[in-house]
């Protein structure tokens, strides 16, 4: 009688967790444990995953508005107000009125995020190598145009 209900039991949970949701499962597994490890490795400079990565937007587009960057990184304007909040008071950042908006606050890096961001891509850097060893660079770009496909597809879906 347990065996049988160990088989039925085996063959419903694969019907119902197939080899597709295990991937994705795996995914927010490997996300979630970088964004972990790169939070210990930054901790001793005082930033957050996300203020880095509001860092690290500015750096390619200096003078963004508060708004797009919310956009930009997806997250809410609330989260990135109070995570720039606290990089303008570590002064790393400042925000300046847009000339042709008075509404609009623009984010600008300080000469202070200039001299942090070396040792935050050093520390990225380090994760980056141990989280790809064993990964020739022909699997590394392999790896990146099947996620590129796999975020095409989800861009397409309504709602």
């Amino acid at each position: 009688m347990a065996s049988r209900s160990a088989s039925r039991d085996s063959a419903v949970s694969d019907s119902l967790v197939t080899q597709r949701d295990e991937i994705v499962f795996r995914m927010e597994e490997i996300t979630r444990t970088l964004r972990q490890a790169f939070e210990r490795r930054i901790q001793q400079t005082g930033l957050t995953r996300t203020q880095w990565r509001i860092l690290a937007y500015l750096l390619r587009s200096e003078g963004v508005s508060q708004s797009d960057l919310a956009r930009l990184l997806d997250l809410e304007r609330a989260t990135i107000g109070q995570a720039i909040d606290t990089l303008e008071e570590q002064g790393l950042v400042e925000r300046r009125p847009c000339p042709a908006d008075r509404r609009v606050w623009r984010v600008h890096l300080r000469e202070a995020a200039y001299d942090l961001v070396p040792l935050l891509r050093a520390e990225a850097d380090r994760l980056h190598e141990l989280t790809w060893v064993g990964l020739t660079e022909s699997d590394i770009a392999f790896l990146e145009l099947m996620l590129d496909r796999v975020a095409a597809n989800l861009s397409t879906i309504p709602g």
